[in-house]
């Protein structure tokens, strides 16, 4: 909770001394952690430009998942028990929102087109749904967080003079985890948020 506190504070003091020039930008695509089956991430970025080739602000995204944790599942075989039990204490229901703060340098190819190079820092925020040990079919719920980074690029298209379009590919990482006890033997659930996602977005100035 105080990483998450700190963060929040960067985040408000980094944009209260630049609020006088605003941008914001939407993103769609696909993100593919570790942790868990790829799917639909959507996001939205804001804060403010120096130029028209730098732009640094604060991003928040949400990416959501059920699906079977097979780490967690070979562990409870391990333990002891019948695999089709660990599987369905095993299933997860996943809400993540990575909080960044971002910086974004721009280099001209052509007369609309540029190519950027991005990256970020920031807290991962992780939600999670899972199934109780003893009696599986009682959903259980955990907040885990983690510090989190960014590094990307990607090509955009200027609409026009306070617009753009544009795709990106970036790589994230992060793992969120935290310890528990079943029978008096410790487990640790270790969500690595760690992959590649790729995004199409629509960016404005004003």
């Amino acid at each position: 909770m105080k990483k998450l506190l700190l963060t929040g504070l960067l985040f408000f003091g980094f944009y209260s001394l630049h609020a006088q020039w605003g941008m914001g930008a939407i993103k769609l695509g696909y993100f593919n952690p570790a942790a868990a089956d790829g799917g639909f991430i959507i996001g939205y970025e804001g804060g403010t430009y120096v130029d028209e080739g730098f732009n640094f602000g604060w991003s928040i995204d949400w990416f959501h998942r059920n699906y079977v944790d097979s780490r967690l599942a070979g562990q409870f075989n391990e333990f002891g028990g019948i695999g089709e039990i660990n599987e369905l204490r095993a299933k997860t229901n996943l809400h993540d929102f990575p909080l960044m703060i971002n910086i974004t340098g721009k280099f001209p190819v052509g007369p609309l087109v540029k190519m950027f190079l991005s990256g970020g820092v920031g807290a991962e925020v992780l939600l999670i749904n899972y199934r109780n040990f003893e009696n599986p079919d009682e959903n259980k719920f955990r907040a885990a967080f983690d510090f989190n980074w960014r590094v990307g690029g990607g090509v955009l298209y200027e609409l026009g003079s306070r617009s753009e379009i544009f795709g990106e590919l970036a790589y994230h990482s992060s793992e969120p985890s935290w310890e528990y006890e079943v029978e008096n033997r410790t487990f640790e659930r270790v969500y690595d948020m760690s992959g590649v996602m790729m995004r199409v977005g629509f960016r404005f100035y004003y």
